[in-house]
């Protein structure tokens, strides 16, 4: 009778532990479904590239080292009430000739951001049709992306000029605007690389 009891016992603790087994088994089985569940429908890491016109985020502050050139800090209306020169750079996040020519501007600003008014303006805020007034910037999109525009201390258009434009032809208009000394009569400007996306200048 006793011995009876003792292989109930021993027959109840082997299922116990056959249950146990079974129990843990499952439960590893259900984890692992689980994560390969979540590792293949998990997307690609984004990369962002200088060489694509994916959208990878501000261009300026991503690409150009420079996030505050974005929002513009004053309006081509408030630059013109002033009487100071102006840079309009029209551009778009998802351009590859945009991301590059984002390196430019934020080198130009570097140099001439307190004399001049830089004010990027992204072509997706611009209406269907240039607007007539002078003041507004859709008035000097020609349709091209990078597009570079300095307007000097009186609103006259004195560089108008569509692509990823040299830092040197830029800074040759800023020159004539400011009349400073030609290139070819100052210290010449060294480029030192800052890390892979951008450079800056120095003297």
């Amino acid at each position: 009778m006793i011995f009876s009891k003792y292989q109930n016992l021993i027959a109840t603790i082997i299922s116990g532990k056959r249950l146990l087994r079974r129990i843990l088994s499952a439960s590893l089985l259900t984890v692992a479904i689980a994560l390969s569940f979540i590792l293949f429908i998990s997307p690609a890491p984004a990369y962002a590239t200088l060489t694509d016109d994916r959208f990878d985020g501000t261009i300026f502050a991503l690409y150009g080292g420079n996030g505050s050139l974005v929002p513009p800090k004053v309006t081509l209306k408030d630059s013109f009430k002033r009487k100071k020169p102006v840079l309009l750079v029209f551009y778009t996040d998802d351009s590859s000739d945009s991301k590059q020519y984002a390196i430019v501007v934020s080198n130009l600003q570097e140099f001439y951001g307190r004399a001049a008014d830089f004010i990027p303006v992204s072509i997706d805020s611009l209406p269907a049709k240039p607007a007539p007034e002078l003041t507004n910037p859709s008035h000097y999109y020609e349709g091209f992306v990078p597009q570079t525009v300095i307007l000097d201390q009186s609103g006259k258009i004195v560089f108008n000029a569509k692509g990823q434009v040299p830092f040197e032809e830029v800074d040759d208009a800023f020159r004539k605007v400011f009349d400073l000394l030609p290139r070819d009569k100052s210290l010449p400007l060294k480029r030192r690389v800052v890390n892979e996306l951008n450079t800056e200048l120095s003297k």
